[in-house]
């Protein structure tokens, strides 16, 4: 049984047929008609969409097992009429994956030729500018300490 909460699935994955059905399905959205919308057609001209698809999994497998009853106590040979004493197993599994796209690059196709114009995400920009700011100011400060650390010795 699926749940979806905030565009990711949430699954339960009993076995290995049903991971490969989870798997499959993630993958079916990574098809190249979800990289490329349909051809729009107005006149001479036609533009199709171009996305950057990302699809994430993960999957995780338990088991367990043991003899014993609560507490550590020991197994006696004789196991009393209420089920006391213990012999226990398990096992489990779970999986889940999100897949997201955003829009890359608009394609023109004209009687001039094809044109291919960019879409600037200015969120990727700005966090890739202040990434870098932050690591370069964490570098000097490296470099700082261990030149100060270099000229006591």
């Amino acid at each position: 049984m699926s749940e979806i909460k905030s565009g990711v699935i949430f699954e339960a994955i009993p076995n290995q047929k049903q991971a490969n059905k989870l798997l499959s399905r993630l993958y079916d959205v990574a098809q190249p008609n979800a990289v490329f919308s349909e051809p729009v057609v107005s006149g001479e001209h036609t533009v199709i969409m171009a996305q950057e698809v990302s699809v994430t999994l993960g999957t995780g497998y338990g088991g367990g097992g043991g003899i014993g009853t609560p507490g550590g106590e020991q197994v006696h040979e004789h196991v009393d009429e209420s089920g006391g004493g213990g012999i226990g197993i398990g096992s489990g599994g779970g999986g889940g994956g999100t897949a997201t796209a955003r829009p890359v690059a608009v394609i023109t196709i004209s009687p001039d030729g094809v044109h291919v114009e960019p879409i600037v995400d200015p969120t990727k920009i700005s966090l890739a500018f202040f990434t870098t700011i932050g690591a370069v100011f964490m570098m000097v400060g490296r470099m700082r300490r261990m030149s100060r650390k270099g000229s006591r010795a």
